[in-house]
């Protein structure tokens, strides 16, 4: 059995390679894209899907929804990052391989961002909205409404609204109000109509968050579903709140805010968890990056909001907008009941038919290793997996790995209840979880709570790897079974998420598996992986290594090829390797949903690479990479994406898939189908730009996640006949 002698611990890499590796050194800035623009890009695509008449209707208002979430976090961490660049003087974690400066970055970001915008709301009132009022679903205004659904709203505002409102005035007695990230707010003129030259002043009603922003109006019986947004039942009715006062105007407006949290190892002063809670106090107060509000807003309005007391943001991050502010809002009209023809069909994930009628999944795994592709295949298998560990009395310990989770997850239930019948039972939540770092907080007390040993991951590296332990005490000796994953155990994203749980019980990844959680738990050096490669002290050297083998092969005449799908390619270490690769005469297919800082296409250079993106109903998330390495293929599941920040500040894992019926299953069953796919698949221009892949006259139509829908259900009816068959 080969082993890798890599040492067992994990420490934080400063530098992504060797530099006596030529495919680590700096190249010509003009082949990388710009990693902020290129995830603009995805938002072009995203918003493309909005726009796409073929979709479903609530499933393009589904995509409008997501392209206005993804470019809320863009400015939440990306902007303000730069933001802080250029105001505060930080240095940047990794500096861009394209040589554009920050400010730069910002005004490009500007321009771009102002232009997505406007189209984002053609989108939905010359688009969407009034496709939607031909099927019945209005979202009303104010001037529309009958006498009869005006004093619905009238009895809703005063019974249900207006005791939760609370006017903060702006004066010399009264500081501008701290608003919360992305929470709505009014901002309003008074006017004091007790003297003879009416006064005006200015005050701010935050919107409230506890009560849902979609108010449904009484049905008429007549099919039709009719909405009206929150603010547009608050605002008319606003006299009541300051008597004696007039409001002679107001528009709605939202904060995005600073919200990234990067803790340094000279921040921990007695442990990660009071570190991790002082910071999300702080992050409270994050700096304003961008202003939302609705484009009646005058000068003075806007003066109000953008002075060094309130907000201190330039006039290139305000974004007027006609309304309504904040379109991930309409998220609520896609889960209204009925009008099933304006959604996707329904698809049911199937249960994992090696998993089917087994008593218990551990005798399945001692047969075989089991593949899981996800949502095609339900993620039960996997709660199904930590559930019978916990209940299972010959089951002695599981170990896991936790990095987003989900409210009322029963594998949190499941750890709580095993620690409860007695097992060891060790959890590493990790609590810098970008925008999860409360709920896993939470989650980490009530498993401290239930018996859990919980660890909080390592100070200046996060724990993004997805891995699982269960020891079971059998009839010839103890037995350690394995899950690993490319994503998170998390229930309600692995239902639109594409990801690989791989289970297995072989004695050499049961032993990875041990030192893996001896290292993240303990202290442990010395050690030596057997199948597992490990970041941030190897993975990315061993990447590049396997890249530069095929491109030896190319050299020495041999077969040549690479195949890698990701969320992101950024790390310029690994762009590097793969031009030196393309000039070797491999051949690389690129299968990357988002960020692709790689330019394809250029003469020389990159002209043997392709890279494509799909964007469709579920979110591409697995990682998968295959080597053709001269006729003896090898091919590695894994946790991290191509990212400096996954190499070398994030504990991640790759693996490889050795049984030659999941090879074949992957290669051919998953990564080739994605790269025939011609409906959703759109290819990377060598300017940074996407177009939609065209069918040749003749060709069939291809779209990768209705062929996996297809054969999961086909798969799982092969072999559930094999198992009558065999019974």
């Amino acid at each position: 059995m080969a082993k890798n002698a890599n040492n067992g611990s994990i420490k934080k890499q400063t530098t992504p390679t060797d530099p006596s590796n030529p495919s680590s050194m700096p190249t010509d800035p003009a082949t990388f894209i710009n990693r902020e623009l290129s995830w603009l890009e995805f938002d072009e695509r995203v918003l493309e899907e909005a726009r796409d008449n073929s979709n479903p209707l609530l499933e393009r208002l589904r995509f409008l929804a997501i392209s206005a979430s993804n470019l809320d976090e863009f400015f939440e961490v990306r902007v303000a990052g730069l933001q802080a660049q250029v105001y505060d003087g930080l240095e940047p974690q990794d500096t861009p391989p394209d040589g554009m400066e920050p400010a730069d970055q910002l005004n490009e970001i500007s321009r771009l961002a102002h232009n997505f915008v406007e189209r984002q709301y053609d989108a939905w009132y010359h688009e969407i909205r009034p496709s939607l009022m031909k099927q019945g679903i209005i979202l009303c205004e104010h001037e529309d409404l009958t006498p009869a659904q005006q004093k619905y709203l009238d009895d809703y505002y005063h019974t249900q609204v207006y005791p939760v409102l609370t006017p903060l005035a702006i004066d010399p007695a009264h500081p501008f109000p701290h608003l919360h990230n992305k929470s709505l707010n009014i901002i309003l003129r008074v006017e004091d109509q007790n003297h003879d030259t009416p006064r005006q002043l200015y005050a701010v009603l935050q919107v409230p968050s506890v009560l849902n922003r979609l108010v449904p109006l009484p049905s008429e019986d007549d099919g039709k579903r009719r909405f009206v947004l929150l603010e547009k039942v608050i605002g008319p009715r606003l006299d009541s709140l300051f008597g004696g006062f007039k409001v002679a105007g107001r528009v709605p407006f939202r904060v995005t805010r600073n919200s990234d949290l990067t803790i340094q190892e000279t921040e921990v002063k007695s442990n990660l968890l009071t570190t991790v809670q002082e910071n999300l106090r702080q992050r409270k107060w994050g700096a304003a990056v961008r202003l939302e509000i609705n484009d009646r807003a005058d000068d003075e309005f806007l003066a109000q909001l953008m002075n060094s007391q309130a907000l201190d943001i330039e006039r290139r991050d305000v974004y007027k907008v006609p309304g309504p502010v904040d379109l991930t809002a309409l998220t609520a009209i896609c889960k209204i009941d009925g009008f099933r023809e304006l959604k996707e069909p329904p698809f049911e994930p199937q249960l994992p038919a090696l998993f089917a009628n087994r008593a218990s999944v551990f005798s399945a795994i001692r047969e075989q290793d089991i593949l899981v592709h996800h949502p095609y295949e339900s993620f039960g298998a996997v709660i199904q997996f930590i559930e019978q560990a916990a209940d299972d009395p010959h089951v002695l310990a599981i170990k896991q790995t936790l990095y987003r989770t989900s409210d009322d997850n029963p594998i949190i239930n499941a750890l709580a209840r095993a620690a409860e019948n007695g097992k060891q039972v060790t959890a590493l939540v990790e609590l810098q979880a970008r925008l999860d770092e409360e709920n896993n907080i939470v989650k980490a007390r009530a498993l401290q709570k239930a018996g859990v040993h919980v660890v909080y991951g390592m100070v200046g590296l996060k724990t993004h790897c997805k891995a699982a332990l269960v020891v079971r005490r059998e009839h010839d000796g103890i037995r350690r079974y394995v899950h690993l994953g490319t994503g998170n155990y998390n229930p309600i994203t692995a239902r639109i998420y594409t990801d690989l749980s791989y289970f297995t019980c072989r004695p050499e990844f049961g032993e990875d598996a041990s030192a893996l959680f001896n290292v993240l738990t303990g202290y442990s050096q010395g050690l030596t992986w057997n199948k597992l490669v490990i970041a941030p002290e190897h993975l990315a050297d061993r990447l590049i290594a396997l890249i530069n083998r095929e491109k030896a092969h190319a050299e020495a005449g041999k077969p040549a090829r690479i195949i890698a799908k990701m969320n992101s390619l950024v790390d310029p270490a690994a762009i590097n390797a793969l031009y030196g690769a393309s000039q070797a005469g491999v051949k690389i297919d690129l299968i990357v949903r988002g960020i692709c800082c790689l330019r394809p296409g250029m003469p020389g250079v990159s002209e043997n690479i392709r890279v494509i993106s799909i964007v469709d109903k579920f979110l591409e998330h697995s990682r998968i990479t295959y080597f053709q390495n001269d006729d003896k293929p090898e091919l590695y599941l894994a946790s991290a994406d191509w990212m400096p920040r996954n190499f070398r500040r994030r504990v991640e894992i790759m693996f490889p898939i050795e049984e030659p019926r999941l090879h074949h299953r992957v290669v051919d069953g998953i990564l080739s189908v994605a790269l025939m796919d011609n409906v959703k698949a759109r290819i990377l221009q060598p300017d940074g730009t996407y177009k939609r892949c065209k069918p040749k006259p003749g060709d069939p139509l291809v779209r990768c996640q209705v062929e996996f829908q297809n054969m999961a259900r086909e798969f799982s009816e092969a072999a559930l006949a094999s198992q009558v068959v065999r019974g």
